[in-house]
Formats: C-alpha cells, sequence, structure tokens
C-alpha cells in the first residue's frame, strides 16, 4: 500500500481531480493528470512504483488494479 500512497502523492503535485481513479480490467487508470507536465524525474519514480504512461494521456497500473 505505500507504494500507491507515494504515487497518489506525486500525482497530486500535478492536480487535485475530483474523480481521480478509474479502474477495470484490472488495470487502475489516474485521471486529470496530464503526463506532459509531469517531471520527468517523477516520470521514472512513477515507472518504480508501478505506474506507466498509457497512450500519452493518462498513467495506469496493473500492480493495483482491482481482482
Amino acid at each position: 500500500m505505500s507504494d500507491l500512497i507515494k504515487a497518489l502523492s506525486i500525482f497530486l503535485k500535478y492536480g487535485d481531480p475530483s474523480y481521480p481513479t478509474h479502474c477495470e480490467h484490472d488495470v487502475l487508470t489516474i485521471c486529470g493528470i496530464d503526463p506532459c507536465l509531469v517531471s520527468e524525474d517523477d516520470v521514472v519514480l512513477l515507472e518504480e512504483l508501478g505506474f506507466f504512461i498509457f497512450e500519452g494521456e493518462c498513467f495506469t497500473s496493473y500492480k493495483f488494479g482491482s481482482s
């Protein structure tokens, strides 16, 4: 759980959307955070925590999906 909290804390630096997550088919998606605005250092950290940029539009994780 600590990796998820660390990742969410990083995302919070880049916005505070009203509906920040979507989970479907074992994939957790972070909505409302533009990957273009996230620093390269934070992208690397997020990847280490299990989140990846999906199609340049959002961040997704298979580590924290439903199931």
